[in-house]
């Protein structure tokens, strides 16, 4: 038990760089970010698996030691208490004055059979054992009863540990058997999400014995989203109206309608539907020399929740046909990038947002025009331009302006680019977890078993009739032992000896 008590610390200690330091597997930006920040240190932490912590092979092989020491230490136990409750109750000692807790009473014209009766039924409900005078194990004419009470107390303690061994295997398999993805998507009730393939998502993490083959099949579209806020900024209440169905072949005019809150997830499929991040998509439209039109409605991400300043960046491909010569065409994409401010305060040109609440949207962009790099082939940020292709000249910026909704901006070349207002948009996480049932199920009878371990009392009481020399009465001594002196006996161990002898059920204490 010691092994496991020091196992047990050494994990609650191994998660503390869990808990402290950016882990991979909940952002890889921002861990790959926190390396490059600290250099060689920030290696060396990651060749430690300190950003991998809960998938690291050191506490892995803590998880598995605990749990070997568990069964190791739980097991010897269980067949203690088998061989303690087949057992009968301990003989009444020779000597009762010298435990702890011990009473004599001599009870005149009652005889030792009457008084064995009445302490049998106020024994009730104890492991009894009553050795009579004529039996050869005992005193001529004396009766010895012995009981005890309490085992419970012992099953409770190993129901704690095995619910406990329970717990750790039931996270171990859901670990395995898990899957979590992560998707934005614009609250307009048109952009939607089917849990049919991992590429759906933006970011999907899974247990080992996860492919990605066999996800629970559902699609999901947010319709609305609406935040409260308190007047300092802070957010007060997230919620979302989302359409979903577990049939991909039905159209969404039958879809069913549900509001999704803060820790009140859709259960759906067997997985849980969360709503998570949020922030504003401004629409933006550029109209070509030619005339032709482009929009796009782009995700902003925040870079300060107190007022949900945002920033991100937008790419326009020319319209087909309107270069023929494709080092031209690429010659010619636009590109945004800027803040939104929905409710936009200026220092001079600078724009801010004062509340996060959207009562004067506006957008800084700065407008480029060249190569966006959408023909490189080269993964990109969503979010910010490919800072490579400005400093080489290949994105050059044309203009920079601040518009309100419904204003636009000319560059040079005659292209316009118009801010045509927002939406919303949610961050969507999908959760399966196969073993939370039986994490809570483990969870609850651990608690239990805490309480059963805690509440009953492990007491052991014995008792020595004995008549006396004229046959008209009963000498009677009674000691009594407990676990711990908190077990119950204390210095109300007199009155429990007193109940056991009253003949009144008036004067009867609880034993």
């Amino acid at each position: 038990m010691r092994t496991a008590l020091v196992l047990l610390f050494l994990l609650a200690l191994a998660a503390v760089p869990g808990a402290l330091l950016p882990q991979r597997e909940l952002n890889q930006q921002k861990t790959d970010q926190y390396i490059a920040d600290r250099g060689t240190l920030g290696e060396w932490m990651d060749r430690l698996q300190l950003f991998d912590v809960f998938s690291s092979a050191w506490f892995t092989a803590i998880y598995v030691l605990l749990f070997v020491s568990l069964v190791g230490c739980l097991t010897p136990r269980l067949f203690e208490l088998a061989r303690n409750l087949r057992a009968k109750p301990v003989p009444v000692p020779r000597n009762l004055s010298r435990l702890p807790h011990h009473a004599e009473h001599t009870l005149l014209d009652e005889e030792p059979h009457a008084v064995a009766a009445r302490i049998d039924e106020r024994l009730r409900g104890w492991r009894r054992r009553t050795v009579m005078g004529d039996s050869r194990d005992a005193t001529p004419g004396v009766i010895e009863i012995s009981a005890e009470r309490g085992y419970v107390r012992e099953c409770g303690n190993l129901v704690f540990h095995f619910a406990l061994l329970a717990l750790l295997v039931s996270m171990a398999l859901g670990r395995l058997y898990s899957y979590e993805g992560t998707r934005s998507l614009v609250a307009d009730g048109q952009q939607g999400l089917c849990n049919t393939s991992t590429a759906v998502y933006d970011s999907f993490r899974a247990g080992n014995l996860v492919d990605g083959t066999d996800l629970n099949q559902f699609c999901i579209k947010v319709e609305t989203f609406r935040a409260d806020f308190l007047p300092t900024g802070q957010p007060a209440m997230y919620e979302s109206q989302v359409l979903h169905s577990k049939n991909l072949a039905s159209p969404p005019s039958t879809w069913e309608r549900t509001t999704v809150r803060v820790n009140e997830p859709l259960r759906l499929a067997g997985d849980r539907v969360y709503v998570l991040g949020n922030g504003f998509a401004p629409r933006f439209t550029v109209t070509f020399p030619n005339g032709e039109r482009r929009t796009q409605t782009a995700i902003f991400i925040p870079d300060n929740l107190q007022t949900m300043q945002s920033s991100g960046a937008v790419r326009f491909d020319t319209p087909a046909g309107m270069f023929p010569d494709e080092d031209q065409r690429r010659s010619n994409q636009i590109a945004l990038e800027g803040i939104f401010a929905p409710t936009a305060a200026f220092d001079g040109s600078l724009l801010t947002s004062s509340f996060p609440t959207p009562q004067n949207p506006y957008v800084a962009i700065r407008i480029y025009r060249g190569d966006t790099g959408l023909d490189t082939g080269r993964p990109q940020s969503a979010y910010t331009l490919d800072r490579a292709m400005i400093d080489q000249g290949r994105l050059q910026q044309q203009a920079q302006a601040n518009l309100a909704a419904g204003q636009s901006h000319r560059i040079p070349d005659g292209t316009t680019v118009s801010f045509d207002g927002f939406q919303r948009w949610v961050s969507v996480q999908v959760s399966h977890d196969p073993a939370q049932v039986w994490v809570g199920a483990s969870s609850v009878v651990m608690l239990l078993g805490l309480v059963l371990s805690m509440v009953i009392r492990r007491r052991r009481i014995w008792v020595r009739l004995s008549p006396l020399n004229g046959g008209q009465g009963t000498h009677v001594q009674i000691g009594g032992l407990a676990r711990t002196d908190r077990a119950g006996w204390g210095e109300r161990f007199d009155e429990h000896a007193i109940a056991l002898l009253t003949a009144s059920d008036r004067q009867r204490v609880r034993l």
